[in-house]
């Protein structure tokens, strides 16, 4: 019996982002596919796995603006990626593209 893709259940990545191991595999790989607009989607999605509420209160920064800085094709400021990524327990490093 074929299923049809409307049965299938709804997929929600924020589900799956139970630890900030999780969160960072998922950051890293995002920033390691080069797009901006994504990693804002996806400090978005890391966001709302770990509660809105309490990343603003976090970050100090309101729910709607967090809302409205991490949404699909937003460019925050590198402040408000900082912020987001130290309220989720990660952060953001550097490493040779590179290594030998």
């Amino acid at each position: 019996m074929k299923k049809r893709i409307s049965d299938l259940p709804d997929f929600d990545m924020a589900e799956q982002l139970k630890s900030e191991e999780d969160i960072a595999a998922y950051l890293t790989m995002v920033i390691e596919d080069g797009d901006a607009a994504e990693l804002a989607h996806a400090l978005g999605i890391a966001a709302k796995a770990r509660g809105m509420s309490e990343v603003a209160k976090s970050t100090g920064i309101t729910r709607e603006a967090l809302y409205k800085a991490l949404r699909p094709n937003a460019k925050p400021r590198f402040d408000t990626i900082n912020k987001v990524c130290a309220a989720l327990g990660v952060r953001l490093i550097a490493q040779p593209a590179n290594p030998h």
